[in-house]
């Protein structure tokens, strides 16, 4: 049983980026849209995040006890492909992981159920 793939639509928000004025809106949900996903990633994989930004020596990182701060409208288009390219890969990763939990537990069923109808064979005789 695999996931729904549907629900682990890619974002595909770079090919869509263009700034005319009537697209500001949408820009603004996209991005606000790739800072939800990167908020609810897990620890390891916003580091990573910080990482691909910090090869970019034009980004203005801000840090403070809140956590760390980037204004992402300020980044090119460049960078956000490469994030939106990481997030991907982040997505599919967790669906193969989740496709894998999901086949081995099916298997612990089937072996249990086997192992019942073994043990029951045994007994009747």
């Amino acid at each position: 049983m695999n996931i729904d793939e549907s629900n682990s639509q890619e974002l595909n928000i770079s090919s869509s980026f263009c700034y005319k004025k009537n697209d500001e809106k949408d820009i603004y949900n996209k991005l606000n849209n790739i800072r939800e996903i990167i908020e609810n990633m897990d620890k390891q994989n916003q580091i990573e995040i910080l990482r691909i930004l910090s090869k970019y020596k034009d980004i203005t990182i801000n840090e403070n006890k809140y956590g760390i701060h980037i204004n992402l409208s300020e980044l090119k288009i460049e960078i956000i492909k490469e994030l939106i390219v990481y997030i991907n890969y982040v997505k599919k990763q967790e669906i193969e992981l989740t496709n894998i939990e999901l086949e081995q537990e099916n298997y612990k069923n089937i072996f249990s159920k086997e192992k019942n109808i073994s043990e029951n064979n045994i007994e009747l005789k």
